[in-house]
């Protein structure tokens, strides 16, 4: 049996924020390092208008330079779904490919429309992808470094161990965050906190852009409404942190 990953009441909460905005609430409790636990620019949003999607890691390596040794390209997908019970909650597909430079596409609508009637609530890839103008049609969330349009020798290697991508590894499990602006991580241990650390950052930010619609503006006031910001999410992360 899986473990319980978070409500769909919890999960709905994360997807009202931005990634830059849930990357920022993780930074208050200094549980990494602020340039660790998102993915690099080489990863991408297909569809940058999509809401953001939130779920957990499904991993999976990738290769389609040459033939499988053995079964057919797609055999594996059957085992990938069956995986989905060993994962806390709603699944985002992640796969490695393998091939350097990436020969063909990961995935193509068959593969997006198949994981999104199981439940996955996206996908993504260091490779490339396939059939975007029927993928987006699905409203189904993909990350890619590019687009190809073959599908060359494409088959599943592995499913649910450790992967490399965008800079980054995934582990089995790990709770994604994804929109136009990138794909971070959200550690689970504070996840069910974050949705209402956004809400004060929003309120702390206002404080700045606020001042900024006023019809008249200076450099001293926007110092001040600064300075009223930083201190309001500094004594956020310090409460955050116990400090």
């Amino acid at each position: 049996m899986a473990v319980t990953g978070l409500t769909k009441e919890q999960l709905v909460a994360l997807r009202q924020f931005d990634s830059p905005t849930i990357c920022n609430a993780v930074e208050l409790w200094n549980l990494r390092p602020r340039n660790t636990g998102y993915m690099n620019l080489a990863i991408k949003a297909c569809f940058p208008a999509f809401p953001p999607m939130v779920g957990y890691a499904l991993t999976s390596t990738f290769r389609s330079m040459a033939p499988p040794r053995g079964g057919d390209a797609y055999g594996s997908i059957g085992a990938q779904l069956e995986a989905f019970e060993d994962i806390p909650g709603p699944p985002v597909i992640v796969f490695q490919d393998l091939d350097e430079p990436s020969a063909s596409a990961t995935f193509g609508e068959v593969m997006c429309s198949t994981y999104k009637r199981f439940g996955a609530q996206g996908l993504i890839t260091s490779g490339t992808g396939r059939d975007l103008a029927q993928v987006e049609a699905l409203g189904f969330p993909t990350f890619t470094n590019g687009a190809c349009a073959a599908h060359g020798y494409c088959h599943i290697l592995t499913i649910n161990g450790p992967v490399t991508v965008g800079g980054m590894i995934i582990y089995p499990g790990d709770l994604l965050h994804g929109d136009l602006n990138g794909v971070t991580t959200i550690p689970t241990e504070i996840a069910t906190e974050v949705p209402e650390v956004c809400r004060e950052i929003a309120r702390a930010e206002a404080i700045v852009l606020d001042y900024l619609k006023r019809e008249s503006v200076t450099t001293t006031g926007f110092n001040a409404a600064r300075k009223e910001c930083g201190d309001a999410i500094n004594a956020l992360g310090k409460r955050l942190r116990g400090d």
